[in-house]
């Protein structure tokens, strides 16, 4: 006890042994890479695969049509690779919809709003005009996400296929009323992003379908949203906590007309607050109905004791960052509509 008080300088002074750090021995060396094993997968080498490269929407259907069962997708991969690596599937045949010009876009028209093509990379989506001028709270969302390597080649349409409930771009995309384009043997059909979700890792695709394109209602005049995520670090890591709000301000009465406010990583799939926002909704915002509004919402989340964080310490988090979500929404409102 004497000599761990003691400095190293101290130690030769007085001529003691300093203490020996403690070597890594193989046992350790085995435990902790099991330990890593455990919380993150054990990563292999990709299995064999055969991967097809489609022109067309109508070939990359048939190919999924044809090899049902046994074929998967991949857009940018950025989570289906590692999920393979892990070998939680293992698909033979790899569908590569890069070569399909008609699913990477970004439009924006006055009546239907925006519209990005499930190709569209995160990065093109952050610097994206479109985005930038009629959607700026993606722009917002996707620069927390990852690095920008990754952002390189992730796609949104994937971020929200993995369907994770700690996805970034499924909080903010729920609170705009966003719509998806399924595309399938049967046709097309249109689901509500917050419709979509049916648990982690499950959702609304059918196996033969692709998801073709998001789409978000144009804006409004008055509209305005915020996405705050929280993390350990800070674009790198998945969100522990993630809150967005997006409300329509009537700048005649100063009220507030329309809120959604969607949160992730706080129940299995991204969720509405929605007592929270019956409480804001048609009355003008001031910080006690802010202060209302988080505590509700941090009742209405179901959040987990995991290894990134206590179920405690989320919904605290949950209550912090939908007051500030709504205080900077609405700012932001005022300051759109003047």
């Amino acid at each position: 006890m004497e000599i761990a008080k003691v400095s190293c300088l101290q130690s030769k002074t007085l001529g003691l042994k300093e203490p020996k750090q403690q070597q890594p021995t193989l046992g350790r060396c085995l435990k902790r890479r099991w330990m890593m094993s455990k919380r993150l997968g054990r990563l292999r080498r990709l299995p064999e695969m055969e991967v097809l490269f489609p022109k067309t929407l109508g070939e990359a259907l048939s190919l999924l049509k044809k090899y049902s069962g046994a074929a998967k997708a991949i857009a940018g991969g950025t989570d289906l690779i590692p999920k393979m690596k892990r070998r939680e599937i293992a698909p033979k045949y790899l569908i590569d919809l890069k070569g399909v010009a008609d699913l990477n876009f970004v439009n924006y028209e006055f009546e239907n709003g925006l519209r990005i093509g499930s190709l569209t990379t995160l990065n093109e989506i952050r610097d994206s005009s479109a985005v930038k001028e009629h959607c700026p709270i993606l722009v917002e969302t996707v620069s927390q996400m990852a690095s920008v390597q990754v952002r390189n080649m992730a796609t949104m349409a994937g971020n929200l296929c993995n369907a994770v409930p700690s996805a970034d771009t499924a909080p903010p995309l729920i609170a705009l009323g966003a719509t998806l384009k399924l595309l399938g043997p049967e046709g097309e059909r249109t689901v509500l992003l917050e419709d979509f979700f049916k648990g982690p890792g499950e959702t609304a695709l059918e196996p033969l379908e692709l998801l073709a394109e998001i789409q978000i209602p144009p804006a409004l005049p008055g509209e305005a949203g915020t996405y705050l995520k929280h993390t350990l670090r800070a674009e790198m890591d998945l969100a522990l906590v993630g809150v967005a709000a997006y409300l329509a301000r009537n700048s005649k009465k100063d009220i507030c007309e329309e809120i959604r406010i969607a949160m992730g990583a706080v129940a299995p799939i991204p969720v509405r607050a929605r007592k929270a926002e019956e409480a804001l909704r048609g009355k003008p915002i001031s910080d006690t109905l802010i202060e209302t509004a988080g505590s509700l919402a941090s009742e209405e989340s179901s959040p987990i004791d995991d290894i990134r964080s206590s179920a405690e310490y989320r919904r605290e988090m949950v209550r912090v960052l939908t007051k500030k979500a709504i205080k900077q929404s609405w700012e932001r409102a005022k300051a759109a509509s003047g």
